[in-house]
């Protein structure tokens, strides 16, 4: 039987209006699905009106004004609908999802559901939860003394992942399904006799771990920011009293 990293794939990431999982909105997504390494990808693709403000410092990164997503994009509701029903969908199947720094993309939907939807990204995987792979975290834990950044680029550059478009939610989904692809190879004697399911359990852990190291410079360097160890959904915020 093949190794997961050789076998079936799904990828998601979003562009956003900044970098706040709280209060930031998604305005472009993308789910990708390879059913074998080398296969063409199938590709869902949604534009979002946020309704909000698109701040230029965020266009400059993935090139959507907020003219072009008032006049193409659709209304949110709808669309956040869709991607939770799509990812819902890969966990049924039991097909691992790639997402990238997944706290981030997976809490935004999540908060955009909650937002739009008075739902939650938890209620659609009640059933069947996400298997997830995490480039970043996997990095991180496999290859932990290495210098160097580890942004999506940077680990397309280290796997020798071609990237095209980057910035755009497809081509960095597509990116982040092959540098996941590469990392299982490159670390296979770790990694291949491991299923989806227990990858993901390990990888709470491992990123648990990894943000400690963070938090404590924070705290040494009185700093009030904190590092949330959740993974790969950060809980709901407590309502403000």
């Amino acid at each position: 039987m093949a190794c997961w990293y050789e076998g079936p794939l799904a990828a998601f990431d979003t562009e956003t209006t900044g970098v706040d999982v709280e209060s930031d909105r998604i305005v472009s997504a993308a789910l990708v699905v390879q059913d074998a390494p080398g296969a063409r990808p199938r590709v869902t693709r949604w534009l979002v009106n946020p309704g909000v403000p698109v701040p230029a410092a965020s266009t400059e990164v993935h090139g959507l004004t907020e003219e072009h997503l008032q006049r193409n994009g659709r209304w949110p509701a709808p669309v956040m609908y869709e991607m939770a029903q799509a990812l819902a969908e890969q966990a049924a199947v039991g097909r691992p999802l790639v997402v990238m720094d997944a706290p981030f993309d997976l809490t935004l939907l999540d908060r955009e559901l909650r937002r739009h939807r008075a739902s939650s990204l938890d209620r659609w995987l009640d059933r069947r939860p996400l298997l997830v792979l995490d480039p970043w975290v996997l990095d991180r834990h496999l290859d932990r003394y290495r210098k160097g950044g580890r942004t999506l680029s940077d680990l397309c550059a280290h796997y020798g992942v071609a990237v095209e478009g980057a910035h755009d939610a497809a081509a960095d989904a597509v990116a982040a399904l092959e540098v996941t692809r590469a990392v299982g190879r490159r670390f296979a004697s770790r990694l291949e006799r491991l299923t989806p399911g227990e990858l993901h359990a390990l990888q709470a852990v491992w990123h648990a771990a990894q943000a400690r190291g963070p938090q404590a410079w924070f705290a040494r360097a009185g700093a009030e920011e904190e590092v949330d160890p959740a993974w790969p959904l950060r809980p709901e915020l407590p309502a403000a009293a």
